[in-house]
């Protein structure tokens, strides 16, 4: 194995308190039903516009644009810096560093917040690649596209890559272009969703994803 693909919310930072103020921003600007605490965490991992579907299936595709753009008026100035990284990550992320293997991060966010908070968090220097959504969820959006794109991009072999996350989003992503998966418990997904979704190796903890990484480069 030599190239790592990270998921980045509910991965390797804890976003769920500006995710959800952005939508219950946009739930009271828009007079939509307000979710329960459960339904807005599972609004964290897939594209907005999926979820927007799921949960809303009344909105037409102008409305859903337009529940985006109230989303991203509250998320983009103030919700995408309420976050904390999970502890141990950066020592996770040092140790694969120093280890040889090309870190990057593959998120269903748009690219330029991916890179706004690599930056806030002095996390870009580990990373190779930052690879995200187009900024209207209409070219690219979905986890299997975006990790095609990183592996384009990369010129990396899906054959030796490794896709990390905690959703059943990131395994299925992983499965549709190839690339064995590390499912992490600890953040907004559950063991059963993990497993039914087909993860190569689950870990409870940052601390035990070097060892997964170790363990499927020695399969």
């Amino acid at each position: 194995m030599t190239t790592i693909f990270f998921d980045f919310d509910g991965t390797i930072v804890d976003s769920q308190k500006g995710i959800v103020h952005g939508l219950k921003y946009m739930v009271e600007k828009l007079a939509l039903t307000p979710l329960t605490a459960d339904q807005y965490r599972l609004f964290i991992g897939p594209p907005l516009t999926d979820s927007l579907h799921q949960f809303y299936p009344e909105l037409n595709d102008s409305a859903v644009v337009q529940a985006i753009r109230a989303y991203k008026e509250f998320y983009d100035q103030k919700g995408l810096y309420e976050l904390q990284m999970y502890p141990g990550i950066t020592d996770v992320l040092a140790r694969l560093q120093a280890a040889g293997f090309s870190l990057n991060v593959a998120s269903t966010k748009p690219t330029a917040l991916i890179q706004r908070l690599a930056a806030h968090l002095q996390l870009d220097h580990y990373f190779t690649g930052l690879f995200g959504a187009t900024e209207d969820e209409r070219i690219r959006s979905s986890k299997t596209d975006i990790l095609a794109y990183g592996l384009e991009k990369l010129g990396a072999n899906p054959a030796t890559s490794i896709m990390i996350g905690d959703r059943n989003t990131d395994m299925i992503g992983g499965k549709n272009n190839h690339v064995a998966t590390i499912g992490v418990l600890y953040g907004f997904g559950s063991r059963t969703e993990l497993t039914q979704a087909g993860a190569s190796v689950i870990v409870a903890k940052p601390n035990d994803i070097s060892g997964a990484v170790h363990q499927l480069a020695n399969q």
